[in-house]
């Protein structure tokens, strides 16, 4: 009996020492799982991982993978960053020609056409330009431009500060789409007078996309020598 009794003694002894010497020095280890998502095109990855212990016990612990992290600009159905992009002033440059291109089609083409007369008479065109020039003028504007536009020292523009004033690309890009505007507006108006009046504007008009000033002058001579025929043809008859 007496050896039996030693003999759990010294085994219990042995399974106690074995559990805290495991306890001390060893660790169970595994993944549980890799968590994977992405919300509104940004990829989020993690991986969970489980340690288990004899002396603390079992925890989950997790793991940042930072090249996880990045965003999938091409997953986004708008592009935040596009609105201010350096890119932005070039698609805008692109895009305010050719939607303008359009009505000068429709006022040279058809210029007596109920469609053509229902779009010039409308202000959306001119409403869409002037949203945009407005958002690009603010994305272009500097603490400098002021300076720029009134340089002489009686706050009058001057050439060489207005030339640098437009060597940025998106004040460039704010400029022609005012122009586009302008533009448009002064071959509306040559447009409807030609309407008004019975004058041939086609060639008034198509100068107006280009050469505006020119277009207007145009319109004004073939006025006046419309108006000069009309006048002998009833002094004639």
């Amino acid at each position: 009996m007496a050896f039996s009794s030693c003999l759990c003694h010294y085994q219990l002894a042995l399974k106690i020492n074995l559990l805290t010497t495991a306890a001390q020095h060893s660790k169970s280890t595994y993944a549980l799982k890799t968590v994977n998502t992405e919300f509104y095109g940004m990829h989020i990855g993690c991986k969970l991982r489980s340690e288990w212990s004899f002396a603390g016990g079992s925890r989950a612990i997790v793991l940042r993978n930072p090249r996880s992290l990045s965003l999938h600009r091409k997953n986004l159905p708008l592009q935040a960053s596009w609105f201010t992009s350096p890119h932005l002033a070039g698609d805008a440059f692109t895009l305010g020609t050719a939607a303008v291109l359009p009505f000068y089609t429709l006022m040279v083409a058809a210029p007596k056409a109920e469609l053509t007369k229902k779009c010039m008479r409308s202000s959306i065109p001119f409403v869409v330009l002037g949203v945009l020039y407005s958002y690009l003028l603010y994305l272009s504007w500097t603490p400098d431009t002021i300076r720029y536009m009134f340089a002489s020292k009686y706050w009058l523009p001057e050439l060489p500060g207005v030339a640098k004033m437009f060597s940025n690309e998106m004040t460039l890009a704010s400029a022609w789409i005012h122009l586009l505007a302008v533009d448009l507006y002064a071959a509306r108006s040559v447009y409807q007078d030609g309407l008004e009046n019975e004058i041939e504007i086609r060639h008034s008009v198509s100068l107006c996309l280009l050469f505006c000033p020119i277009g207007i002058l145009i319109h004004a001579i073939t006025k006046a020598f419309t108006s000069a025929s009309r006048k002998s043809k009833t002094e004639i008859h």
